[in-house]
């Protein structure tokens, strides 16, 4: 595995692991074992943390990774990885809002929040695993210059 590869494996595991950690939370509240609800929860937003860290880096530092597939399906798939981007920041301000409530004790707003959020959490898991399938194992792209460099000249 290649430092244009290890990184991306690692960040995909850590944002699965937190939505794996956000159903088993979502499974605790339902049983309403709230401590062990707070501890799982707060685990996902570590995880998710954890990601963001080593995705942003990678950004930063090593560049993005360009699309490897066939010119005919890159429009399909830019629109693809645009939904998940959205769908990812969205899922990112819900969660943090979502803790806020839940950490400030207006648990009526965190229930209902914490139902929405969940759900687009998954969602983002799952297209975040489908795009590094697509980026790292269907079709190896190339890779861009790290931003600094691109911004700076580096």
């Amino acid at each position: 595995m290649s430092i244009y590869t290890i990184f991306p494996t690692i960040s995909t595991t850590f944002i699965v692991v937190s939505a794996i950690c956000v159903a088993i939370g979502w499974s605790l509240a339902i049983q309403r074992k709230l401590d062990a609800h707070k501890k799982v929860m707060l685990a996902a937003a570590v995880f998710a943390v954890l990601f963001f860290i080593i995705y942003s880096s990678r950004t930063i530092f090593v560049g993005n990774t360009e699309w490897g597939g066939p010119d005919s399906l890159k429009p399909y798939y830019m629109v693809f990885l645009t939904f998940h981007i959205v769908l990812a920041t969205v899922a990112a301000v819900f969660g943090i809002s979502t803790l806020v409530l839940g950490y400030k004790e207006k648990y009526a707003k965190h229930r209902k929040w914490g139902r929405i959020t969940s759900v687009i959490w998954f969602i983002t898991a799952i297209t975040g695993v489908a795009v590094y399938v697509l980026l790292y194992l269907m079709y190896p792209g190339g890779h861009t210059k790290p931003m600094l460099e691109v911004i700076f000249g580096w």
